[in-house]
């Protein structure tokens, strides 16, 4: 159990201690098991601090995904090759915090997640993108001199270090003014 379940399960027997039909309709009301209840309501309250209060679930009964505003895709790396560059998606809440998600190459290698309410909160769209960007450097730069010449290609590596370092640069001079 982590702590999330903790939390609501002990809220759930509060509530039922105390006679709170109210609050135990609440909770009822995502979903027919705790294991859905407690994901859902989890979903739901991290939705909140992004500014999201709605309350809508799938057809399979999941608390349905919250969808960013001002979405965008930075692209970083060897752009002309299929699947062999990087991207940094921001996106914010409607409360004004964003967030961001990432799908990185290395050549072959790499991973992605996505715009998420799980996701790391900031005030400004500068300090997501400040933050993700030296995310993906730091993943970048520890693939420098790889010996899997397979899954980590040096070219592709060197190219998004390079357009980080121009993204970082540009982000330097638009403070300036």
């Amino acid at each position: 159990m982590v702590d999330y379940e903790r939390g609501i399960f002990q809220e759930m027997i509060r509530a039922i201690k105390a006679k709170d039909q109210t609050q135990l309709d609440w909770f009822c009301s995502f979903g027919d098991s705790f294991r859905v209840i407690t994901m859902n309501v989890y979903a739901h309250r991290k939705g909140l601090e992004f500014g999201f209060t709605e309350i809508s679930f799938d057809k399979y009964d999941w608390f349905t995904r919250p969808v960013f505003l001002d979405k965008e895709e930075l692209a970083f790396g060897d752009k002309s090759r299929y699947g062999n560059h990087s991207l940094i998606y921001l996106g914010r809440g409607a409360n004004h915090v964003w967030t961001y998600g990432m799908s990185y190459s290395y050549g072959v290698a790499g991973g992605c997640y996505g715009l998420s309410v799980y996701g790391k909160q900031f005030k400004s769209r500068q300090d997501a993108l400040s933050v993700a960007l030296i995310e993906l450097k730091n993943m970048m730069t520890k693939k420098i001199g790889s010996t899997d010449t397979t899954n980590d290609k040096q070219p592709i590596i060197l190219a998004t270090l390079r357009d980080i370092e121009k993204a970082q640069f540009s982000m330097v001079q638009l403070s300036l003014f």
